[in-house]
């Protein structure tokens, strides 16, 4: 898989689960590197208000943001640096939190084979997508174009053109990373989905992310400017998919 290196997204405190992860690619004969993830709270409080909008977090998810998140945040952005400081055509980002399944190799290997067809694919998702196939990678599992909400990062592949649109747009922090970056539509991006996934996101690890979700959020009258954000970007997402599902089984 000749361009392709691996960023396994890693607290230097995490030792355990960086154990974990290596030796599930141990298995899998990918090169990769460990990135040092950013934790949010050792920031400085002008980098924490340079890198988070806090106003616009607010009203588009409802709650107050967690400097957990931020760092979460900051550390796929330091992947997408690393991709384009690299000599390398795409990068393989994993959290260390993700359970790899056998699918993962054949499946990059058949996403390889057709780079053309996608900027940045989701390898694993906490919702659905509502997938809507158009080309088989590997045995049972197809590229997909997303109809609905997916979230989650614990495991995607991008190239380097979705590197750099990612760095001219994200920054400052609106929503959680992973509400942001399958908005294909807002940037210029062929975002797609492997369904089934190769990866699973272990539910059974405790978070390193967040805490007190319930606490930081709004009660339902303060979160109405959230309802309206959300829906207005859903039915963008529904345009952008119909869109792009109607141009790939048109041959792409």
């Amino acid at each position: 898989m000749d361009g392709l290196h691996t960023w396994v997204i890693n607290l230097d405190r995490d030792r355990e689960r960086l154990q974990r992860i290596a030796g599930q690619l141990a298995s899998t004969g990918l090169d990769w590197t460990r990135l040092s993830a950013v934790y949010g709270r050792d920031l400085p409080a002008d980098e924490q208000q340079r890198l988070l909008d806090s106003a616009t977090y607010r009203r588009r998810h409802g709650m107050e943001p967690a400097l957990g998140e931020l760092g979460c945040y900051l550390s796929h952005v330091a992947v997408m640096r690393a991709l384009l400081a690299s000599a390398h055509r795409f990068a393989l980002v994993l959290e260390d939190d993700v359970l790899l399944t056998p699918a993962l190799v054949p499946v990059l290997q058949g996403l390889l084979a057709h780079p053309s067809r996608w900027d940045m694919v989701k390898l694993s998702a906490v919702h659905s997508g509502t997938p809507q196939p158009y080309l088989e990678l590997a045995p049972g599992h197809h590229l997909a174009v997303m109809l609905s909400r997916c979230t989650g990062s614990s495991a995607y592949l991008i190239n380097r053109r979705a590197a750099e649109s990612y760095l001219s747009h994200i920054l400052p922090m609106t929503l959680p990373y992973d509400h942001v970056f399958d908005q294909g539509w807002t940037f210029g991006l062929q975002v797609r989905l492997v369904t089934p996934t190769p990866c699973i996101h272990d539910e059974a690890i405790a978070t390193t992310i967040a805490t007190g979700g319930a606490s930081r959020k709004f009660a339902w009258h303060r979160r109405l400017s959230a309802h309206r954000w959300r829906l207005g970007n859903e039915l963008r997402r529904v345009i952008y998919g119909l869109r792009e599902t109607w141009r790939e089984r048109r041959g792409g």
